[in-house]
């Protein structure tokens, strides 16, 4: 594949908006690339807009989620969904965060071998199960996240994130989308 984030022939506007050229600078000075996930998206700035406009809610917001958390949710589902350019992504963000190279690994290959605590597992669980029969969730499944200490705001951020990457994953998989080098030896 070449330098193209996705296989499409969808290039980048040229040139970029001012405002999204300097988004691009920043994401750039942050953590030293601009994500191709971004720069597919790139193609159409409303696209773009809405993708990161939901992305940030989603994921950098105030909720009783940790970044980490959600991170752990974004490569569970990935996982699941064997989502090659979210599973290199994310499984990166995890393992920055956390400070342990394992956790990713263990997240990407089968979330039930991972160190987790009671919270974690649930939501994990949660994840699954709105993954792959999101319309077998009743009531106990939530309940089982209440059990473990979170509350209903927290139950529809965890929907919210999973919901988020099984939308993001089938885009990038449909697309071929392909994660920066970068990534791959990120927090390694």
């Amino acid at each position: 594949m070449s330098d193209k984030p996705t296989a499409l022939d969808l290039p980048m506007v040229d040139p970029l908006p001012e405002t999204t050229q300097s988004y691009f600078d920043i994401c750039q000075e942050k953590l030293g690339l601009v994500p191709n996930v971004l720069k597919a998206y790139a193609f159409d700035i409303e696209k773009l807009n809405a993708f990161t406009a939901l992305y940030n809610d989603i994921m950098l917001a105030d909720s009783g989620l940790s970044k980490l958390e959600r991170e752990m949710i974004a490569v569970t589902v990935s996982a699941i969904n064997r989502c090659y350019y979210c599973l290199t992504a994310h499984g990166a963000a995890v393992r920055q965060l956390s400070g342990d190279p394992q956790l990713g690994e263990m997240l990407m290959m089968n979330w039930r071998v991972a160190p987790l605590d009671a919270r974690q597992r649930a939501m994990l669980e949660f994840a699954e199960l709105m993954t792959v029969a999101s319309a077998t969730i009743e009531e106990k499944h939530r309940d089982a996240l209440r059990q473990v200490g979170f509350s209903d705001h927290d139950i529809w951020d965890i929907a919210a994130t999973v919901g988020f990457y099984n939308m993001s994953n089938r885009i990038a998989s449909a697309t071929d989308m392909r994660p920066n080098d970068d990534y791959h030896a990120h927090a390694r």
